[in-house]
């Protein structure tokens, strides 16, 4: 076969796996059906077998890449360091490039182009908003039984675009936020914490106008050409700047990994910090206080592109200790909340019942509030959930801690 684009998987990455299983009992797809083309492995082999031409870009093969969460739990276990994340990605952008359906044209013009149209997402979003408060909507509805939960939209819709913020008291450095095409104006609360305790760590804060969405939910569709694009524009939005903070896990896994999305890409790459991890190295160099104990047990629902993708495991923990917390594990293995991007528009009834699951870990818990540092995270685990716990970020949860929420971001 043929490979018509230049992200397919490469001979050498194929040749990686070892077929040693090691993967299986990490992957939520197998786990769920014991169907072994459902795991890392299986979907490897089908890879191996479409660029050998033995067998067909066919519906079979599309369902089965198109059933990956691609929650790179499978990478963090792998003795063999499989990129498999980088070639899910590849494999998607051939099919959409070698079977263009309606469905996935809809799907690239969504999340390659109108999701980093700002006015755009801006408009939704104030209509979104108003449609919560008129209780014409608590959710977000998707196909069948699915559900998204969602924060309510602030009106009006915030934007920390174009903006900078001066430190307080000496400055130890610039640091750019990355604003994000949903976190901007559905989770103000979160940049909002993030600017004001970088401030207070002595970071000169700026939110670049020229910078847009980071590609993740592109690539992750296969809509590989329109992320290299994104990536283009904010390897040029960022330059200068000595880190680069994200307080949503897919953004901060992508940008991570835009070595392979654009010539300079490692370069910003190497910058780029979750706020967790900036954070908890800010509280070991003491720059950062910590709050009081007795704030009592916060379940941890670690997202998967910050424990499997950026192997961040101890800082968030880290940083709800300094907020006075007492964490608990939800999952050990860290297994998919089920959120992962457009997942719960084209698989609705897997994404509903791993949210199912994983909400009912975090009850188990007996936890107050579940810390979550992504956004898809977040939204799942509010609509399975349902208000029986609080849903928040972990450096909006040491933020209030410290006792500064709400002096002026």
């Amino acid at each position: 076969m043929t490979w018509v684009t230049d992200w397919a998987p490469t001979s050498v990455e194929l040749n990686a796996c070892i077929q040693c299983g090691l993967c299986l009992p990490f992957c939520p797809t197998f786990r769920l059906t014991g169907d072994e083309a459902a795991s890392p492995r299986g979907r490897l082999t089908a890879m191996s077998a479409l660029a050998s031409g033995d067998a067909p870009l066919d519906a079979r093969f599309e369902d089965i890449m198109g059933f990956c969460l691609q929650c790179r739990a499978c990478e963090a276990v792998c003795p063999s360091l499989v990129p498999f994340g980088r070639m899910m990605e590849g494999t998607r952008a051939e099919i959409v490039a070698q079977d263009p359906t309606p469905a996935r044209i809809g799907r690239r013009v969504m999340l390659g182009r109108l999701i980093a149209f700002r006015p755009l997402v801006l408009l939704a979003s104030w209509l979104l908003g108003i449609a919560q408060r008129l209780r014409i909507v608590r959710f977000l509805p998707g196909p069948g039984r699915r559900a998204t939960g969602l924060r309510a939209v602030p009106l009006p819709v915030p934007t920390t675009l174009g903006r900078t913020w001066e430190p307080e008291g000496d400055a130890i450095g610039s640091a750019a936020l990355l604003a994000g095409c949903v976190m901007d104006p559905w989770f103000a609360s979160v940049h909002r914490a993030t600017v004001q305790v970088l401030r207070m760590a002595g970071y000169r804060v700026a939110v670049p106008e020229s910078q847009t969405c980071c590609g993740a939910l592109a690539a992750h569709e296969g809509a590989a050409f329109d992320a290299a694009r994104m990536a283009r524009a904010n390897i040029e939005a960022f330059a200068g700047y000595d880190v680069i903070v994200v307080d949503s896990a897919g953004c901060g896994a992508h940008l991570k990994g835009y070595g392979d999305w654009a010539d300079g890409g490692q370069d910003l790459a190497d910058s780029v910090v979750d706020v967790t991890e900036l954070v908890a190295s800010l509280l070991d160099d003491g720059r950062l206080p910590c709050a009081a104990d007795g704030q009592g047990r916060v379940a941890v629902q670690d997202p998967c592109h910050l424990r499997h993708a950026q192997r961040i495991v101890a800082q968030p923990r880290a940083v709800l200790q300094a907020a006075g917390y007492q964490p608990v594990d939800v999952d050990e293995q860290g297994l998919c909340c089920g959120a992962a991007g457009a997942y719960a528009a084209t698989h609705a009834e897997t994404s509903d019942e791993l949210g199912r699951r994983k909400a009912d870990e975090v009850l188990a818990t007996g936890a107050s509030v579940v810390a979550a540092a992504n956004p898809g995270c977040d939204m799942q685990l509010r609509s399975k959930l349902d208000g029986r716990i609080r849903v928040a970020h972990p450096i909006e949860l040491y933020w209030e801690a410290i006792g500064k929420i709400g002096t002026g971001a």
